[in-house]
């Protein structure tokens, strides 16, 4: 099997269920390393002010976007990092990933930041796949 998820025993996601303590790719796969994505629409105005549930559903399409351009799709992700400028949006955070992730779930690191790109951004993902 080239891609193996999963949680170690005695390992729980205590705070979100939509990812997995590891991902384990065994060769020969493709890697697809997608610069972290913003909630920008495709004419680059800003979506979802203020709507932190808004905004990380507009980086998850951006991702999605970027991983069909290079062959791959959601399922494929087997890394993310999301940086919020509001942990207790965490929630809201939450809830848009498991509208996109059901199954395939990738490992996952959040970090607030004091600022992103742009004022009035509140969420940015990077994610890697293996195809």
């Amino acid at each position: 099997m080239p891609i193996t998820r999963g949680n170690p025993d005695g390992l729980k996601n205590v705070r979100a269920t939509v990812y997995n303590h590891f991902v384990r790719v065994d060769q020969p796969k493709s890697m697809i390393f997608v610069s972290g994505q913003v909630s920008r629409d495709s004419e680059g105005q800003q979506v979802g002010v203020g709507s932190m549930l808004e905004q990380t559903r507009q980086c998850i399409r951006n991702i999605e976007a970027c991983l069909n351009a290079a062959g791959g799709s959601l399922p494929d992700i087997v890394w993310t990092t999301v940086y919020t400028t509001d942990m207790r949006e965490f929630r809201q955070i939450v809830a848009a990933r498991e509208e996109f992730f059901k199954t395939n779930l990738p490992t996952s690191t959040m970090v607030e930041v004091a600022h992103l790109a742009d004022p009035g951004l509140m969420v940015e993902i990077q994610v890697i796949a293996a195809i």
